[in-house]
């Protein structure tokens, strides 16, 4: 069977109704407590009993519900009203206007104007808000040049590792061409084509150190020098008879 309907009304027996009252009391508050959590929202409930008891919640503070919600309430009827409405506007602008000057002049000071009117106490304390902003500035550009530090340290590495491939790839080619000069040519000196020693018609030239950059450059072919024979050649004709005579 289902639990029947109450009927909402007063109970007249003083001990249910107390009962009653302890429990829904126990219940709202807990409602309460889990809609301010759930939500985030700011709630305020307060219960007096018929003895004249006070229960309260607030997951704040009960003052500032209070006084927010005079204050909600006072602009929710002044909106109303086009008169009031209009002096709360203006009493907003004046006093965002006020909130401006009062930045504005202490921009000045912090540039080191309009100090005339200043104590001892105001001078130290705009002294104290200069040097932490001069220490967050410090800290700030320390970092910046500690990470461009990093990135360079981080490229060098990079290039350091990419020469070292380049060289290795070189020595490679160095050992390829002496393979394929003792092939076409037959020499057995395989150090002289490492070293660099022997004259091809076109050659490279490679640095020997790591960590230098390394420089390729392409010579042109060495022209072949032929010596003319000079002088006198013997010719001898051969007779029919096979004599010989000089000419």
């Amino acid at each position: 069977m289902g639990r029947g309907k109450i009927v909402i009304r007063k109970i007249d027996n003083s001990t249910s109704r107390q009962v009653t009252f302890s429990k829904r009391r126990n219940g709202l508050l807990k409602k309460a407590k889990e809609l301010a959590i759930l939500c985030d929202a700011e709630v305020g409930l307060i219960i007096f009993s018929s003895t004249g008891k006070l229960y309260e919640f607030s997951n704040t503070s009960m003052k500032s519900v209070i006084e927010r919600y005079n204050k909600t309430k006072d602009d929710c009827q002044q909106l109303h009203n086009p008169v009031s409405e209009l002096k709360l506007w203006q009493r907003e602008a004046e006093i965002l206007r006020q909130q401006l000057q009062d930045l504005q002049g202490n921009h000045r000071q912090l540039l080191g104007e309009e100090l005339s009117g200043l104590g001892v106490k105001e001078l130290t304390n705009l002294e104290n808000q200069l040097e932490m902003s001069l220490k967050g500035i410090r800290l700030k550009k320390e970092q910046i040049l500690k990470d461009e530090i990093q990135e360079l340290t981080r490229k060098g590495s990079i290039i350091h590792q990419e020469n070292l491939e380049l060289y290795k790839k070189v020595n490679l080619i160095r050992h390829e061409n002496a393979e394929l000069y003792k092939k076409a040519y037959g020499t057995t000196d395989a150090n002289a084509v490492l070293n660099g020693n022997i004259n091809y018609p076109y050659r490279f030239t490679v640095s020997r150190e790591v960590q230098a950059p390394i420089h390729l450059q392409l010579s042109q072919p060495e022209p072949q020098n032929f010596e003319m024979q000079t002088g006198t050649s013997d010719s001898r004709h051969v007779d029919v008879n096979g004599g010989s005579k000089d000419q």
